[in-house]
C-alpha cells in the first residue's frame, strides 16, 4: 500500500474512531459504550499535551478513560528555578491541563534530563501498565534527539514486549525534524473540532513559553498533517504492528 492509500484508509472511519477506538459520530453527541483505557506517556509535563492532545480530547469526550503519564515532573525545565522549585511549578501546569482535558494525571520518578534505561526502570514501567491495565499506550518515538522523549519511548516498547504485547502501542512525534527523526506516520486523527481545546491545555505550560512553542512548532505540524489527510488540523501516530522477538 503507498503513502497515499495508507492515508485514505486511515482516514476512512475517521468520524467513527480513533485509533481503532470507537467514539461519538461527528455531530451525534453519543459516547462510547465500550469504554476503553489509554495511556499517554510523555517524557514531562506538556509532551501529551502538545503532540497528542486533541486525540486525548476526543477520546476523553466520548466517555474513555484517558491517562496523562509523565516520566519526569520537568524538574530542569525552568531557568533560574531549583528542580524541586521546577518540578512544582510544572506539575501545577500538567494537572491544569488534565482538567481542560478531562485525563487523569500520573507521574513517574524519572528527573527531568537524567532520564536512565537500566534493570530497575525497565520494571517500573511494566509495573505502572500493568497495574493500569491500559487497552492502548501512545508514547514517544524512540528515535528522538532529546534524551528524555527516547528513553520514555524505548522503557514503554520494553515494556510491551515483555507484557506479552497486551495492549495496542502507538507512538506519537514531538516536534518533527529538530527532535523526533524519521517518522513515517501510520495513522491521523483530525483534530479539527478540539484544536482549540487542545491549545487551551497547552497553554495551561505557562513556564513553557507555549505561545512560542505552538506557533512555531505544533501548529505547523497540526496544518501540515492535516493537508496530508485533507483537514484543516491532524495529529499522526506510528502504530507498531510487529511483534519482534525478545533476547
Amino acid at each position: 500500500m503507498d503513502r497515499r492509500e495508507m492515508i485514505k484508509t486511515s482516514m476512512g472511519v475517521a468520524a467513527m474512531t480513533v485509533l481503532g477506538i470507537p467514539v461519538a459520530a461527528k455531530g451525534a453527541g453519543a459516547v462510547a459504550t465500550d469504554k476503553k483505557k489509554i495511556l499517554v506517556i510523555g517524557g514531562h509535563p506538556d509532551d501529551p499535551e502538545t503532540v497528542a492532545g486533541g486525540t486525548m480530547c476526543l477520546l476523553a469526550a466520548a466517555g474513555h478513560e484517558v491517562v496523562s503519564v509523565y516520566l519526569t515532573h520537568g524538574e530542569a525545565g525552568i531557568s533560574g528555578k531549583s528542580h524541586a522549585e521546577a518540578a512544582a511549578i510544572r506539575t501545577k501546569e500538567a494537572l491544569a491541563a488534565c482538567e481542560v482535558i478531562g485525563s487523569r494525571p500520573l507521574f513517574m520518578s524519572q528527573i527531568d534530563g537524567s532520564s536512565e534505561i537500566n534493570q530497575a526502570r525497565y520494571l517500573e514501567m511494566q509495573e505502572v501498565l500493568s497495574a493500569e491495565k491500559p487497552d492502548v499506550v501512545i508514547t514517544h518515538w524512540p528515535i528522538d534527539g532529546h534524551r528524555d522523549h527516547a528513553n520514555c519511548g524505548l522503557l514503554v516498547l520494553d515494556a510491551w514486549k515483555r507484557l506479552g504485547r497486551p495492549f495496542e502501542l502507538y507512538y506519537f512525534e514531538a516536534m518533527s525534524g529538530s527532535q523526533t527523526q524519521l517518522f513515517h506516520p501510520t495513522d491521523w486523527v483530525d483534530i479539527s473540532d478540539v484544536v482549540d481545546q487542545k491549545h487551551k491545555a497547552c497553554h495551561c505550560h505557562v513556564s513553557q513559553g507555549m505561545e512560542d512553542v505552538l506557533v512555531n512548532w505544533h501548529i505547523p505540524m497540526e496544518r501540515f498533517r492535516g493537508l496530508e489527510c485533507r483537514c484543516t488540523y491532524a495529529e499522526a501516530f506510528v502504530h507498531h504492528t510487529v511483534p519482534g522477538s525478545l533476547i
